[in-house]
């Protein structure tokens, strides 16, 4: 039986807290981008669930029902387009599908796939991303009042990064097949990408493209490795914890 968690736990959204009332299933497997979706649904008081691969996903979706998923487009057991297309054409269908990547070239296959939205890696204040999920739910599901707007952004644990950070590092390994070396190559450019690190997504980049050409690619991984151990040792702030900024709030009508 799968367990319809919006007929479970229904609770009205209001202006402070715009999500409630939504369950999110987050297909997300690096650990700093999982962080930051998961404080932004939780800020705007959607219940979440979390899976890290299309496998995860699965076992979630065969018990519970999400009103909204979220999902990585690089994942280490395939592509979150498969699922969106597998969820869009579902019947009751998710109320909101939501693509994510670092690539943002890959908005147009997101939405050939079916997804209802795209979302690209930095994802940017609390504020754009509850009002890109709000604009895709039905108006009954929406705040009735003027919704209270935050120009907020999430500064996840340090420790996120640092795991995804070891995470590449062993994925660049000599004997990684191709395969492996192009899941790394796109998990880093995603990372660099939210954290603002051009170095570290330059280095990606440059490893995804000798991986497309048909030339022996043994070694080219160095470049990358080498960012990856610097920021390693950098220690990536370590010590710190999950945060939100709050520089300043208004007021919007719900779209």
């Amino acid at each position: 039986m799968i367990i319809d968690d919006q007929l479970m736990f229904r609770r009205r959204p209001t202006a402070e807290r715009s999500l409630l009332g939504q369950t999110v299933l987050v297909v997300e497997d690096s650990r700093l981008a999982g962080e930051a979706l998961r404080m932004m649904c939780l800020r705007g008081g959607a219940r979440i669930r979390r899976a890290d691969s299309l496998r995860t996903a699965d076992r979630h979706l065969q018990t519970y029902r999400p009103s909204v998923v979220i999902t990585d487009l690089g994942l280490p057991d395939g592509s979150g387009l498969d699922l969106i297309a597998r969820l869009a054409g579902a019947r009751p269908r998710v109320s909101v599908l939501v693509a994510v990547s670092g690539d943002p070239s890959m908005r147009a296959a997101s939405m050939e796939a079916g997804a209802d939205a795209f979302l690209s890696k930095p994802f940017g204040s609390i504020a754009q991303f509850q009002n890109l999920i709000l604009s895709h739910l039905p108006e009954s599901e929406r705040p009735p009042t003027p919704r209270l707007m935050r120009d907020t952004e999430v500064i996840p644990d340090p420790n996120a990064l640092r795991d995804d950070l070891t995470h590449i590092a062993g994925l660049l390994g000599p004997d990684s097949d191709k395969s492996t070396l192009t899941y790394a190559s796109d998990l880093a450019r995603g990372l660099g990408r939210s954290i603002h690190d051009p170095d570290l997504t330059n280095a990606a980049e440059l490893l995804r493209e000798s991986l497309n050409d048909d030339h022996e690619y043994c070694g080219r991984t160095a470049p990358l490795a080498a960012v990856v151990r610097e920021r390693i040792v950098k220690g990536g702030g370590a010590g710190s914890s999950s945060r939100v900024t709050e520089p300043r709030a208004g007021t919007a009508n719900a779209q």
